[in-house]
C-alpha cells in the first residue's frame, strides 16, 4: 500500500507542477487505505501552490491568508487533513505545523482536539493581536491614542443614535446609573465606564468600531485610572455621560456624536492636570 501512497503523491506534485491539479481530485487518507473525499469532509477545492521558497511556513501562513482574503476560505470551514496539505504544499509536516501554529496564535485559525482546524469565525483576535503589538512597540502617546479615541467614538456615538435597539439603551441607561451609584470607588467606576463604551460601540452594530473601540480603550487603561483620581473626575464624567445617552435616547446624531468628542476632549484636559504634577516631581 505504500507504493500506492507514494506513487499517487508524486503524481500529484506532478500535476501540480503544470497547474493541473485542483484540490477536488484529492482523496482523504485512513488508516492504510485511500478513499475519495465526501461532502461530509472539509471543502477541498483549494487553489494552493507548492511551496518553493527557503523560509516554508512563511509561505504557507500567506497562501492561507490569501485563501481566506479572496473568500477560498469561509469563517468556520474546516482545512484539509494535515496529510493533504503537506502534499498540497509539498511541504513537510513539520513547516506546515510551525506555519498553522503561527496563525492559531495570532487568531486566524482555530484548532480543536479532535476537530481539526478551521478558519476563525471572527477576525477580532487577529485585530487585537496586531494592533496590541503595533501600539505597544511604538510607544504611543496616551495622548494620541486620545485624540484618536475621540475621532472613532464620535462616529461611534452617531451610529448608536441610528441603530440602537431599545434593549441597548436600556442597557446604557443601566451602565449610568451604576456610575453614579460608583464614585467613591474608582476601580468599579472605570469598569462600569469601559462597559458604556463598549455597550455604545456594540449598538452602532459595526463590529468593526467594536473592535477598535476594544483596542484603544485598553491601550489607555492607566490614564484612566490616574485621571479618575483627579478631584471631580468621576462626578464629571457622570454628567458627560449622561449627555452622551440623551442624545443616543434621542436617536440625535448629530448630538450624540458631540457630546461624546466633549466627552473626550475634556477626558484629553483631565489627564494633562493628572500627569503635571508627576512631569514637575521629575
Amino acid at each position: 500500500m505504500r507504493h500506492i501512497f507514494v506513487r499517487v503523491a508524486w503524481s500529484y506534485q506532478e500535476k501540480f507542477k503544470t497547474g493541473d491539479l485542483s484540490l477536488t481530485e484529492s482523496m482523504l487518507y485512513r488508516g492504510d487505505g485511500l478513499i475519495p473525499m465526501t461532502n461530509s469532509k472539509p471543502d477541498m477545492r483549494l487553489k494552493v501552490r507548492p511551496i518553493r521558497k527557503s523560509s516554508i511556513s512563511d509561505d504557507i501562513v500567506q497562501q492561507i491568508i490569501a485563501l481566506i482574503s479572496n473568500g477560498d476560505l469561509k469563517a468556520g470551514q474546516r482545512l484539509p487533513s494535515e496529510r493533504d496539505l503537506c502534499v498540497k504544499f509539498a511541504a513537510s509536516r513539520s513547516s506546515l505545523r510551525e506555519a498553522l501554529r503561527c496563525l492559531s496564535i495570532m487568531g486566524v485559525l482555530s484548532a480543536r482536539p479532535g476537530e481539526g482546524t478551521s478558519v476563525a469565525m471572527d477576525g477580532s483576535k487577529f485585530m487585537e493581536t496586531v494592533l496590541h503589538w503595533r501600539m505597544s512597540t511604538e510607544q504611543h502617546d496616551i495622548e494620541d491614542l486620545m485624540e484618536v479615541r475621540s475621532a472613532l467614538e464620535g462616529i461611534t456615538a452617531a451610529s448608536a443614535a441610528r441603530n440602537a435597539k431599545p434593549a441597548d439603551l436600556k442597557k446604557l441607561e443601566d451602565l449610568v446609573i451604576k456610575m453614579e451609584e460608583s464614585i467613591d470607588d474608582a476601580k468599579r467606576f472605570a469598569a462600569l465606564d469601559l462597559e458604556f463604551h463598549i455597550s455604545l460601540a456594540r449598538a452602532s452594530n459595526n463590529k468593526l468600531i467594536l473592535d477598535l473601540v476594544a483596542v484603544i480603550r485598553g491601550q489607555l487603561e492607566r490614564g484612566v485610572a490616574k485621571v479618575l483620581q483627579l478631584p471631580q473626575a468621576m462626578p464629571l464624567s457622570v454628567k458627560e455621560h449622561r449627555a452622551i445617552l440623551q442624545a443616543v435616547m434621542q436617536h440625535d446624531s448629530e448630538q450624540a456624536c458631540a457630546a461624546m468628542q466633549a466627552h473626550l476632549n475634556a477626558a484629553i484636559l483631565r489627564h494633562r492636570a493628572a500627569v503635571e504634577p508627576t512631569l514637575q516631581d521629575a
